[in-house]
């Protein structure tokens, strides 16, 4: 069951919902509306390595807007910070930023009961495009769970700006395939 959007409003005013900060105006007929933060991460090494941690490079989106390139992934985050104990968030980006040629989430638009903070945005265009903090990137759609609830505890709760990938802590160790 998804939330519509009064359900939304009622959620967050009774604590069901967090959406900070919330404005009303952002609400839709079955989602709310994410704007883009000011922060934009991109890795600098030639190879990235899943198995260790990457470098970045930090770049603030001006009042000039900033120009995504294609062919370079950007991470950007929301401004709002987005969570709940009891329903599931899915984040995906506006039509209407779609059709600016803008991916928003390539592969990971399903959050966690039990998450809260700013969600870290996977951008990718076709074409050049200039950004602007606080504008519209996304939707966060919610639904109702059913079962038992194990909350979320990983490596990325409480985020704050755009988190580059914490992959290699998953990762096991490579073991050498010896043949036989």
């Amino acid at each position: 069951m998804i939330l519509t959007g009064p359900e939304i409003t009622t959620a967050v005013c009774d604590g069901r919902l967090t959406i900070s900060p919330f404005e009303s105006n952002q609400v839709n007929p079955n989602s709310y509306n994410v704007r883009l933060g000011s922060t934009l991460l991109t890795y600098t090494a030639d190879v990235i390595d899943a198995h260790q941690p990457n470098p970045t490079r930090t770049v603030e989106i001006g009042p000039e807007g900033y120009v995504l390139q294609p062919g370079e992934l950007y991470l950007g985050h929301t401004l709002e910070a987005v969570g709940s104990d009891t329903f599931v968030p899915l984040l995906f980006g506006r039509s209407s930023v779609g059709r600016l040629g803008l991916f928003v989430e390539i592969t990971a638009p399903i959050g966690d009961i039990g998450f809260l903070g700013q969600w870290t945005l996977m951008l990718s265009p076709i074409r050049p495009l200039r950004v602007y903090a606080g504008m519209k990137i996304g939707q966060i759609m919610f639904f109702l769970s059913c079962g038992g609830v194990d909350l979320y505890r990983g490596k990325y709760q409480a985020a704050q700006g755009p988190q580059p990938s914490r992959y290699w802590r998953d990762a096991a160790p490579i073991q050498a395939v010896v043949a036989s």
